[in-house]
């Protein structure tokens, strides 16, 4: 299996901030150092082109992201401060899901060691996310005519609020958000089909729902690709989740997922979304589990 990675996911954040910086290459050293990804399968993306940024953003944020033209408000919305790194970061993690997208396309399955930043807004990035990567590679590819038809299912905790905004009127993306019914975002803008979960849902509620939904889904809507935005937040342990999956369900959560997804013969892309464990030992472990059950599985 290919996936996307470079050096420039890591971007300068002050030690004591919430956000896991460290995790893109934590996980990384992580999945190359167990052959679980082999070394020459990692493809470095460049920066993506501000041209492309633009299909799913307006000229306005994308030059501010880049000439450090945001303003207090908007660094504070976005909840990450920045710097040149955060944007160059930014526009590689960018094409870095673009890549893994046409990886999926040539060989089944590929991932992302970063992406899924779901709640970048066209005006405005919210939520730790900058520039929506996934938005992004669905209007460039379908513009190019690589795929006409995408899903996207969105396991993290938080429902994905960018894309549902962004697609609220395109009938060829199946927008599909399972999360935490009370968690962030306070607003919530309807996706294709929304999941909203109590606080402290556990394994066996989680994982059936989840089973259903996706059944669902594919008996009507038939995708060329699929994106998995394979958050681990909905972990007990996690600093934001509050529902209560434990390590093991979470991992079944990505094993239904991919299974049924790759059962289908649909191209799939896994993407790394959000995930605030304890520690960073505890989050690149959780985030290694679905390119782990990949390798499993003979991809």
């Amino acid at each position: 299996m290919r996936v996307s990675y470079c050096s420039e996911y890591y971007a300068s954040i002050p030690d004591e901030h919430i956000f896991p910086m460290k995790k893109f290459q934590g996980l990384h050293s992580y999945l190359t150092e167990k052959n679980i990804i082999f070394t020459n399968h990692v493809i470095k993306p460049p920066m993506v082109e501000i041209s492309h940024v633009m299909a799913a953003h307006t000229k306005r944020y994308t030059d501010a992201v880049w000439n450090g033209g945001l303003s207090k408000k908007e660094i504070r919305r976005m909840g990450l401060p920045w710097s040149k790194s955060l944007a160059v970061r930014s526009r590689h993690a960018v094409q870095g899901t673009i890549n893994a997208a046409l990886m999926a396309l040539q060989d089944g399955i590929s991932g992302n060691l970063a992406g899924g930043t779901h709640h970048g807004m066209p005006d405005h990035g919210e939520g730790f996310c900058v520039y929506n990567d996934v938005a992004v590679a669905i209007k460039v590819l379908t513009r190019s005519k690589w795929i006409n038809k995408v899903l996207i299912i969105d396991c993290d905790v938080h429902q994905g609020n960018g894309n549902a905004f962004i697609f609220k009127n395109d009938l060829n993306v199946y927008t599909f958000s399972i999360h935490g019914e009370k968690n962030y975002p306070f607003e919530k803008p309807p996706s294709t089909l929304d999941i909203g979960l109590p606080d402290n849902t556990k394994d066996t509620a989680y994982n059936n729902t989840l089973i259903v939904a996706l059944d669902k889904i594919l008996s009507t809507f038939n995708p060329d690709l699929v994106f998995y935005l394979g958050g681990i937040d909905p972990l007990e342990s996690d600093h934001f989740g509050r529902l209560s999956l434990s390590v093991n369900g979470l991992r079944e959560r990505d094993r239904i997922v991919i299974e049924t997804i790759t059962q289908k013969d649909l191209p799939l892309t896994l993407l790394l979304s959000g995930g605030y464990a304890p520690t960073l030992e505890e989050t690149v472990t959780a985030h290694a589990q679905m390119f782990e059950i990949a390798k499993e599985l003979g991809f």
